[in-house]
């Protein structure tokens, strides 16, 4: 695999491919940040199905923080691919340290401002008197290493657009396998419980964040990481860029989060904590599918970016053909995974039969339009990518409002279990919306950007 990359000439499959792969599996390991934590919490002996529902309950407020790097990651990722497709490197360097200064600053807001209502958001979120203790321990910890969590994932979106997809995957690959082995040794040779888990995360999103500051700061980048050259306007357009995603990425924490609450509520005491353990379990299962495939997309907004900025429309065209291949591949074969392995997914995480029976149950119901998903996700994501950016949020805020919805209207019609049907009925309306305007603006979009450009349309030799 070559090491480097030429967004604007190298054949366009091969070149998505070698973009998009390295960055899925990026992805791929990254859940492993949560899903082996939650693997190992839920085998805690005695209280892992409690302590399992206690953190199920920070799942989406640890996102809600994370997604803060998506909005300054795949806000300036973009830009700056546009500036080297431009030819204008001295520009893309402006804007990656303009965005490393918004980390700087938002890591340190969102620390202080977390910490101080933690307690609050868990209570409101779902937790009951059973799980709040180890929800509030895990919630603390991970907070103090907000700082680590938003440069790593969001510093490293900047590697994966200069065409360092290996780059990007060794980040991901590098936390995730240090967390791996530091889980059992904190939360069971050191007896640490949830707080071991916490601690081996953020642990882990250190090494990853040192990891990709020291690979930007190389003098050998096509765009190194420097610092001065700070501008309102370039921190402005990165915030217009990163809107869509991080609207994304936040929206979906919250309707968890709303999903907690409704099951919390519907459930009752008798079954509102094992509802929130079923839904921990399912969400896991869920990462398995949109985390890959959002680094499926986010690999491939290098080439959409770059040849946007260079006017070759031609190559646009191929490369979001062959991003939506590629995800509708990825997600008939989790679809078989599904039906075939998901008991054995599940039963990783606890031994009663009820809740496997319901988790594999749920599971199924949750994932049941993920193929209209496959197309829904990278039309908006390399929507975004174009520069298009309220189409983008619109298709995405659409859905999630379809999804809202059905939370709160299906339990209350029907039953708890309900709820969870909300997301392929979601997933199912939004896809074929997305796909009908994508279908409508894109092309003109593109017509226009080849007319502004003087371009000839034809592809180059």
């Amino acid at each position: 695999m070559k090491r480097t990359n030429d967004l604007g000439r190298d054949p366009v499959f091969p070149l998505v491919c070698r973009l998009a792969i390295p960055t899925m599996l990026a992805q791929l390991v990254s859940v492993l940040y949560s899903i082996v934590d939650r693997i190992y919490i839920g085998n805690l002996p005695v209280i892992g199905d409690l302590a399992l529902a206690g953190v199920g309950v920070c799942g989406p407020i640890v996102t809600l923080l994370s997604s803060f790097a998506t909005l300054v990651g795949l806000g300036g990722a973009p830009i700056l691919a546009m500036r080297m497709g431009e030819g204008n490197p001295k520009e893309a360097g402006r804007v990656l340290s303009n965005c490393f200064l918004m980390l700087l600053a938002l890591s340190g807001a969102l620390t202080a401002l977390f910490l101080l209502s933690k307690e609050q958001l868990l209570l409101w979120f779902g937790a009951s008197a059973d799980t709040f203790g180890y929800a509030d321990t895990y919630l603390t910890i991970y907070t103090a290493g907000t700082f680590f969590a938003l440069m790593a994932a969001g510093m490293n979106s900047f590697l994966i657009a200069q065409g360092f997809s290996g780059l990007g995957m060794a980040t991901v690959v590098l936390g995730a396998v240090l967390n791996i082995v530091l889980d059992p040794l904190f939360m069971f040779g050191l007896d640490l419980g949830v707080a071991g888990a916490a601690l081996a995360t953020v642990l882990s999103q250190m090494a990853s964040c040192g990891f990709v500051l020291i690979a930007l700061l190389r003098p050998k980048m096509p765009v190194p990481l420097r610092w001065g050259g700070f501008s309102r306007s370039i921190m402005l357009r990165v915030l217009a860029f990163g809107l869509s995603p991080f609207l994304i990425i936040a929206t979906d924490s919250i309707l968890l989060i709303v999903l907690n609450t409704v099951l919390q509520r519907y459930g009752g005491a008798e079954l509102g904590d094992a509802l929130i353990t079923c839904a921990t379990i399912v969400q896991s299962y869920l990462l398995l599918i949109t985390m890959p495939m959002g680094g499926l997309t986010l690999g491939t907004q290098p080439v959409i970016s770059f040849n946007y900025g260079a006017a070759r429309a031609d190559r646009i065209r191929q490369a979001m053909k062959s991003i939506v291949g590629l995800c509708l591949a990825f997600c008939v074969g989790m679809t078989l995974v599904t039906h075939t392995l998901s008991p054995y997914f599940v039963r990783l995480f606890t031994q009663s039969p009820e809740l496997i029976e319901r988790s594999v149950r749920y599971i199924k119901m949750f994932t049941a339009m993920i193929i209209p998903l496959a197309v829904q996700y990278p039309l908006v994501d390399e929507t975004t990518a174009l520069g298009q950016v309220r189409l983008a949020l619109f298709c995405s805020l659409f859905r999630k409002s379809v999804f809202l919805a059905g939370l709160l209207l299906l339990p209350a019609l029907f039953s708890a279990e309900a709820t969870f049907l909300s997301e392929p009925i979601a997933d199912a309306v939004a896809a074929s919306v997305t796909t009908c305007l994508f279908l409508r603006i894109i092309p003109k979009v593109l017509e226009r950007r080849v007319r502004e450009a003087g371009a000839d349309p034809a592809p180059r030799p």
